[in-house]
């Protein structure tokens, strides 16, 4: 048996930029356990599974893996998946959809970026905890959350600096009462000099990613967040990672948002089984 995958750096015009996510084209299911482990063995900080509904036009069934579990909202991997659909695998439709965790997901191409729509998740207001204050050297930020925890920062330059203590960061889970591994860490500020509306991190080490180097699904926590802020509908965001990562940004009138997103192929081959 073979599958056939592509690795693609995502929110990003330079190869080795943005995030690299794996795309495999699965023909027939496999077990979640055979996912897992080609997940692992990949070790990018999200690997894709896709197979094509055979009842449906351009509609596949998708799920997403880390090194360590499976998630239940990933952008860029869903980005990934649309772009080696459209540019590989010769798909010609409006948009590609995606049966997933996280309901039905639709990736379209237009104005030269590729376009991913995700279910809105305004962060609220939420308890201080004191493995965040531990972990990240100071307590000078207000904590919020939704899915994932949400911190603001006063200043873009402050969320650089961030170097977290990630044994301390881990932490969080049984002070805050969670039951599993599958949440992150969004530290975001205002976009000041680094010329975008807002800045972001990402931190997930219970979920086997220390730091992921740009979150889609960050984002629709971010981009309503911002969006009340700034009183604005469209907005530009960087994610200060290392490989750094570019999104454009649009808070929909509805219950969702969309991120725009250029992308580079890496990589192309099969996986031998």
């Amino acid at each position: 048996m073979q599958i056939e995958y592509y690795i693609v750096d995502v929110f990003t015009n330079d190869k080795f930029g943005g995030n690299p996510a794996a795309v495999c084209l699965l023909e027939e299911a496999i077990s979640t356990k055979l996912q897992q482990k080609i997940a692992s063995e990949i070790n990018l900080s999200e690997t894709a599974f896709l197979i094509k509904r055979s009842d449906a036009g351009a509609v596949y069934d998708l799920r997403w893996f880390t090194p360590k579990v499976e998630v239940e909202l990933c952008g860029h991997a869903t980005l990934a998946s649309g772009y080696v659909l459209y540019e590989q695998a010769g798909v010609n439709a409006d948009a590609v959809r995606f049966n997933t965790l996280s309901g039905v997901l639709s990736v379209a191409k237009a104005q030269e970026r590729f376009w991913l729509t995700l279910p809105k998740r305004k962060p609220s207001p939420t308890g201080c905890y004191k493995s965040f204050a531990s972990a990240f050297g100071t307590d000078n930020f207000q904590t919020l959350k939704a899915n994932d925890f949400f911190l603001v920062f006063d200043s873009p330059e402050e969320v650089a600096a961030l170097e977290p203590d990630f044994e301390k960061l881990k932490l969080v889970k049984e002070e805050a009462g969670l039951e599993d591994d599958v949440f992150g860490i969004i530290v975001t500020a205002r976009g000041g000099g680094f010329g975008c509306d807002f800045v972001s991190r990402f931190f997930a080490p219970n979920a086997g990613i220390n730091e992921d180097p740009v979150t889609g699904r960050a984002h629709s926590s971010l981009v309503p967040y911002w969006s009340d802020v700034l009183h604005k509908k469209d907005l530009t965001a960087k994610q200060l990672s290392e490989r750094r990562g570019d999104i454009a940004c649009v808070n929909n009138d509805d219950d969702t948002v969309s991120l725009g997103a250029e992308l580079q192929i890496f990589s192309k081959g099969y996986i031998l089984l």
